[in-house]
């Protein structure tokens, strides 16, 4: 799970007596939230205070017993924090719940030292992985990948062995729906009516899956992990024993996120794998299409469905970054009468001058940008970019040069592969 950028905390009020079910109500959240896949929750105790009945509990030694206050604190991403909600109301009867909008600076698991070819997939796999049966309705799949609590989910047969993967591409590709996959700027209504179309068509995952998918074991090093993710021009392996059951996740972000800890000398003495210097110039994608402000949507279509990274950077007269625009801001900011002829031209990859079925609005680059964007200097270090891109939680950085003027684009899977300690494995 990833949550960086903007998040919501929410803050639970409730009284340490309260139950839920025949169990303490804190408890009950915290079980609940965890099997919603939520980031984490962490209750306190208070030593004294008062509510709405004007009672004030302390902890003082002569008061041990007194029910006092409990604070539960559970920031998460606010899509989440909508779906969970409502159960969170009927289970707090009485008691006190809060949101505020947060922003997320770092999460993160745990640590790696350091990571050469060797290691194996068990040293940085994710585990919490939540995984779904073909026959599993494609309703209740669409809902663990529409709030991004996974980026993929495995499908596995009743024996646990993976049989399939869900991503939200698949969605896109083979269920057609855009409107689930990339459900910002939609209207709550319009999410709704989708949702409610793929429920009454009956679907099922295995509907919309990529059937047998490449899998790795556990002892799979990974650099034969990231060979096989470049083979294969796929972002994620499931995980599996050597019976082919499920055990856990490993994605492009895994190895980008630990190449980019900081090396540390093992208790031993022996000292770490650094990691090569290597500039964003030696490996930036060099051909960007990019549009003016004042571009027409139909250029800005035009140009992202024949540009193979599909998006495009809006620039100034200067070259001087503005915006960007990726195939899932097109999708997510499309009116609703723009929305089929924007994916129709999307997925099949097909200019909007070759079709006569797309019509567009008059609106410009500026009105579908994503503003502002985060840049990154052609002499800068590979992992200085790699910084950048997990700490923003973006795909690709517009490349910029000493005057700020747009000469490139550099991306994870580029620094994934020019990285040298997942290059070489002798």
């Amino acid at each position: 799970m990833e949550i960086v950028g903007q998040a919501q905390h929410v803050r639970i009020y409730i009284g340490e007596s309260d139950r839920w079910q025949g169990k303490p109500l804190y408890l009950a959240i915290l079980e609940h939230l965890k099997k919603e896949n939520c980031a984490g929750a962490t209750v306190t105790r208070a030593l004294a205070g008062f509510g709405a009945h004007s009672r004030i509990r302390t902890a003082s030694i002569v008061a041990l017993s007194s029910d006092l206050p409990l604070i539960i604190d559970w920031i998460d991403n606010p899509a989440r924090v909508q779906r969970v909600m409502p159960d969170l109301r009927a289970m707090v009867v009485e008691g006190l719940i809060t949101v505020q909008d947060v922003q997320v600076v770092a999460y993160s698991h745990r640590a790696l030292r350091e990571l050469p070819a060797a290691a194996p997939v068990h040293d940085i796999m994710s585990r919490e992985v939540h995984a779904v049966h073909p026959e599993t309705p494609l309703v209740t799949a669409v809902e663990w990948l529409r709030d991004k609590v996974y980026r993929a989910l495995p499908v596995v047969d009743a024996d646990q062995r993976v049989v399939g993967i869900l991503t939200d591409g698949d969605l896109l590709k083979r269920a057609n729906l855009p409107a689930i996959s990339a459900q910002k700027g939609l209207s709550r209504a319009e999410v709704r009516d989708a949702m409610l179309s793929i429920h009454q068509a009956g679907f099922t995952v295995a509907q919309a899956m990529t059937p047998d998918p490449i899998t790795v074991t556990p002892h799979t090093t990974v650099a034969q992990a990231v060979q096989l993710m470049v083979q294969h021009d796929v972002k994620r392996l499931p995980v599996v024993d050597d019976d082919g059951r499920l055990l856990g996740m490993v994605s492009r972000v895994n190895v980008l996120r630990a190449l980019a800890e900081p090396p540390v000398a093992e208790s031993r003495g022996q000292a770490a794998t650094a990691v090569p210097a290597t500039s964003v110039d030696a490996v930036m994608m060099r051909d960007v299409p990019a549009v003016s402000a004042d571009a027409p949507l139909s250029e800005v279509v035009e140009a992202v469905v024949t540009y193979a990274r599909r998006r495009v950077v809006v620039i100034d007269e200067q070259r001087h970054v503005l915006g960007i625009i990726t195939d899932g801001d097109l999708i997510e900011r499309a009116t609703q009468a723009e929305r089929p002829g924007i994916v129709q031209s999307i997925l099949g990859r097909q200019p909007v001058s070759r079709s006569h079925h797309i019509h567009l609005s008059q609106r410009s680059a500026a009105e579908v940008m994503s503003s502002p964007v985060v840049t990154v200097r052609a002499e800068a270090s590979l992992m200085d970019a790699l910084q950048l891109l997990l700490q923003h939680g973006v795909k690709r950085l517009p490349v910029v040069d000493a005057q700020d003027r747009l000469v490139g684009l550099v991306g994870r899977w580029g620094i994934l592969q020019a990285l040298g300690p997942i290059g070489d494995e002798a």
